[in-house]
């Protein structure tokens, strides 16, 4: 009897997955608070883009895009200071590499390189070696914050001037 009772599909239960992901993440009670966490997350070495859950929150609630941006700049910036403090404590990891250019480029430019801590790829562990190098650290953290909420505050704009038709038009080549 077990065997005429048809059993869902992988792909079918993987979507209504996604479905209600969506729909949880653009709660505004949980929304921001996802936003914080994939934020800090991201900022961290682990690689994950955080974008997507503003634009997410904002798309489908338009009236918290100062506070998903907020909130994102927030969690990322706590997320970069925490790789800071990773950086500080470290005491071998980097030994090699003090005399490479890198180095010399941020002891020189000090506090202020944390402006592109935003930048993908080479930000996380630019926070990192802020510390390591024993950076100022309310000024590197300053400096954090204001770059990571320029970029939440272009890339999200941006994304929303994108036409609905565009992101329906992706998620039917991806799907």
């Amino acid at each position: 009897m077990d065997a005429l009772v048809p059993r869902p599909r992988a792909s079918s239960m993987i979507e209504s997955a996604v479905v209600w992901l969506l729909k949880l993440i653009a709660a505004p009670a949980v929304g921001l608070s996802s936003i914080f966490i994939i934020s800090f997350i991201s900022a961290t070495l682990l690689p994950l883009g955080s974008e997507p859950a503003v634009f997410a929150v904002v798309k489908a609630n338009p009236e918290l895009f100062w506070s998903a941006i907020l909130v994102g700049t927030l969690g990322n910036t706590l997320g970069g200071a925490f790789d800071y403090f990773l950086g500080y404590r470290a005491k071998v990891a980097f030994a090699k590499e003090r005399k490479t250019r890198w180095f010399l480029w941020l002891e020189r430019y000090g506090p202020k390189t944390m402006l592109l801590s935003w930048v993908p790829g080479i930000g996380d562990p630019l926070c990192t070696m802020a510390g390591w190098l024993h950076m100022p650290f309310w000024p590197s953290v300053g400096y954090m914050a204001i770059g990571k909420f320029a970029r939440y505050v272009s890339m999200t704009y941006l994304l929303l001037y994108v036409p609905d038709g565009v992101w329906r038009k992706l998620a039917d080549m991806l799907g």
